[in-house]
């Protein structure tokens, strides 16, 4: 069984941030959320090991063979091959282009030839990019802007530094706010500035936070072990980091006092704060915080492979033998380059410079654990780690954590409760603006239940979906109160699957990726084998993924989330965010043959941009106007569906499979019938395909009676063979740190992307 290397980070489809701007303590109903853009690779295959690769010319040209279809490509494959074979097919010119990217020291022309990578991904259309987090209207009594809003790493999680009042504040009041904090930026002056306007302008503080929109329990309290955002964004709270980004996002010492990089930028020492205190759920004292806390932490990571560990590798933070000591190359984790030098220095060798390797600390991956607890809790290291022992307990709950973070956990209710109390013992317990911070379960059966609950003080947030603006409008709350909160960078996208119901030896169900691989009473497809086969042959031509993709209309889909006014505002049109980077020097690349020059200051989404016009693919990523990729819908053409469409029907006719209204291809969209909004969500895909391409495609709406199903049709997969979708609009990614490949490592072969499990493969 190959070695899972990443993770997916589901985060809500609607994701409400609390203020206008940033990141901040979500107030409205999520979806699932995934990791905190987390995953990537760890070994990859050369072109030479990729199945699919061409062969060695004779000189002569052969006469065409009869046409191949996918079941005949891939009949006498094993699982690996034919996921490799169908990458191949798929995606192999994204995956040649981001190599050279990846191989390039010059950090403008690594980001130039990850754009032009992209913009591949992109043409392949296996992915439609759907939305972003936030965007939408929101009404809360949480200052904007006080909280970390960074757009990596699990910072903007934590929220002890939220300024929270009684009152709902007024949208004025959060604007004058927002004016504030862009003046204070870089002073560390934004958080008394803004309680002092607060206080002046008659609002009460208080010191505790009620969020009301988790909608899943963590599967595991070890940080260490897991890659979603559902475990990770209970589990931040509870321990500090090297560096931590402040509200004014700029990165301030916490558990490390200082540090220094050698001149080559491959040696990177800590100075670990002394003093501080590991203490249990009950607040009593187990150990002292040292250096060592990171290397038993790292390698514990690396042991468990939760999908955190291809980040300190050659992939990521090019630790040195990070990968072969995950590979089993070596299994002395004295040979990695993490090294207590003394009780309070820490230091990191790395292999390759990597300037990002600061922007990297704020993630899971790097989270310090107390050795002496975890082996008290029955943790081992190496070999003899073993999760399934009676007697390993760490991390299986709250109580079985130690805590060097703000906050102690000290009430747990599956699917009801969890309660922060204040660390009495944390380090830097002045900064604490909130000493309570209690989350309330939300399952999604009630679309007011947010928006009620925030009327009746019960809650202090909430997101304005589609029913609650409504609501809100009629109750006058809207004017006055309402605000537009900041979309970030979590990337949710639309997959689709181009290799269901593989046959897998390892499969306890009859037909593999056709119910649920954790239930296979739940969610049954309505496919028959015939009508499978016609879906996967046509999802493996790209001209048809594209007339899916082309055929869905985006602002519809969005509004019922946001609502009509603000449908297109969190609309993303890539899978990086097209100003997540930019130039630092001028660069030439090529680009289809014409070497290119662009100036420093260029944004990724502009070459990106030049790519897929230069390649005739008619859509569009990037707007010079805004100088972003988001607010417009740069892929829905009923035009361009059509012509896709009407192509690919002529190739695949050659394969002998004939689609017209009486011969539809059958898609399988599962979605949560006990939410409202997603409901709609998914008619909406139905109506917009099935009208758009003249009921040539018919969209299975499949149904989920609860989240839990709808996470088990995907986000809960762990291998493409477990998928029971065609097409899968649940999860999104965000990034760990500030470079693309943080994002385009997902889609990495050999189970090395964790994104391209979502496409039936790996």
């Amino acid at each position: 069984m190959k070695k899972k290397l990443l993770s997916l980070l589901l985060v809500s489809a609607m994701a409400v941030s609390v203020a206008a701007c940033g990141n901040e303590p979500s107030t409205g109903s999520s979806a699932p959320s995934t990791d905190s853009g987390t995953e990537s690779n760890s070994e990859q295959p050369t072109s030479e090991e990729e199945t699919g690769s061409s062969q060695e010319s004779t000189g002569e040209e052969e006469p065409a063979g009869p046409a191949t279809t996918i079941a005949e490509a891939i009949a006498d494959m094993d699982y690996d091959a034919a996921s490799a074979y169908l990458y191949d097919l798929n995606l192999g010119e994204f995956w040649d282009i981001y190599q050279e990217a990846l191989a390039e020291e010059n950090v403008s022309v690594k980001y130039a030839k990850e754009a032009i990578a992209e913009a591949k991904l992109m043409e392949a259309a296996v992915m439609l990019p759907t939305r972003c987090r936030g965007g939408n209207y929101a009404i809360s009594n949480i200052a904007t802007r006080s909280v970390n809003s960074t757009l990596w790493g699990n910072d903007s999680d934590k929220y002890y530094s939220a300024i929270i009042v009684e009152e709902p504040i007024l949208a004025s009041d959060q604007d004058a706010l927002k004016a504030i904090w862009g003046d204070s930026i870089g002073t560390g002056t934004y958080q008394e500035k803004a309680k002092a306007y607060l206080t002046e302008h008659g609002y009460t503080l208080k010191d505790t936070y009620n969020y009301g929109a988790y909608t899943s329990d963590a599967e595991t309290w070890d940080v260490l072990a897991t890659s979603k955002e559902a475990d990770s964004e209970k589990i931040v709270h509870t321990y500090d980091g090297l560096l931590e980004y402040d509200c004014e996002n700029v990165q301030q010492p916490a558990l490390a006092e200082s540090y220094e990089v050698s001149e080559d930028g491959l040696t990177w020492t800590f100075h670990i704060r002394e003093g501080v205190k590991w203490v249990d759920s009950q607040g009593r004292e187990v150990a002292d915080v040292c250096a060592d806390d990171w290397v038993a932490g790292m390698q514990h990571m690396m042991d468990a492979m939760g999908g955190l560990e291809y980040l300190v590798g050659v992939d990521g933070a090019h630790i040195v033998n990070a990968d072969a000591y995950i590979n089993g190359e070596i299994t002395d984790f004295s040979e990695v380059g993490v090294t207590a030098v003394d009780e309070h220095t820490l230091v990191y060798t790395l292999d390759t410079p990597a300037p990002y390797f600061d922007t990297m600390l704020g993630y899971g991956c790097f989270a310090p654990m107390s050795r002496t607890y975890y082996e008290s809790q029955g943790g081992k290291f190496g070999a003899e780690y073993d999760p399934s022992a009676a007697s390993y307990v760490y991390g299986t709950d709250p109580d079985h954590i130690a805590y060097c973070g703000p906050y102690l956990v000290t009430n747990f209710t599956a699917a009801s409760t969890i309660v922060y109390q204040a660390n009495e013992s944390y380090w830097n317990t002045d900064k604490v603006n909130i000493k309570t911070m209690t989350w309330k379960f939300n399952d999604g059966n009630d679309a007011l239940k947010q928006y009620n609950g925030f009327m009746a003080k019960e809650l202090d947030g909430c997101g304005l979906n589609a029913s609650a603006l409504v609501q809100a409008k009629e109750d006058g709350m809207f004017d006055d109160y309402h605000y537009v909160s900041s979309t970030d960078a979590t990337s949710f996208s639309g997959f689709l699957n181009i290799n269901r119901g593989f046959p897998n030896p390892n499969a306890t169900i009859e037909r593999t990726g056709f119910a649920n691989f954790n239930d296979d009473s739940a969610v049954i497809s309505p496919q028959t084998e015939e009508i499978a086969a016609r879906t996967k042959e046509a999802m493996n031509n790209v001209h048809f993924r594209r007339a899916f993709c082309f055929a869905v209309d985006r602002g519809a889909y969005n509004a019922q989330q946001v609502g009509e006014e603000l449908k297109y505002n969190s609309v993303r049109n890539s899978y990086v965010p097209a100003d997540f980077v930019t130039l630092s020097e001028e660069v030439t690349v090529d680009i289809n043959g014409t070497p290119t020059t662009y100036p420093a200051g260029t944004f990724y989404g502009e070459i990106m941009q030049d790519q897929i016009d230069a390649d005739g693919f008619p859509v569009k990523v990037w707007d010079d106007t805004q100088l972003s990729g988001d607010g417009f819908d740069g892929w829905y053409s009923p035009e361009n569906a059509v012509a896709e469409l009407n192509t690919a029907i002529e190739e695949l006719a050659a394969l002998g499979i004939v689609i017209d209204e009486q011969n539809p291809i059958y898609i399988d969209l599962p979605y949560p019938s006990n939410s409202e909004t997603y409901t709609n969500t998914a008619n909406v895909v139905k109506q917009s395909v099935e009208s758009v391409l003249g009921g040539k495609v018919i969209i299975n709406l499949t149904e989920c009676v609860d989240y839990d199903q709808w996470y088990g049709t995907g986000y809960d997969t762990s291998y493409g063979y477990e998928a029971n979708y065609d097409m899968y609009d649940l999860s999104g990614w965000g990034p760990d740190y500030g470079d693309p490949q943080t994002y385009l490592n997902t889609f990495a072969p050999e189970y090395a992307g964790f994104m391209t499990k979502c496409l039936g493969i790996y």
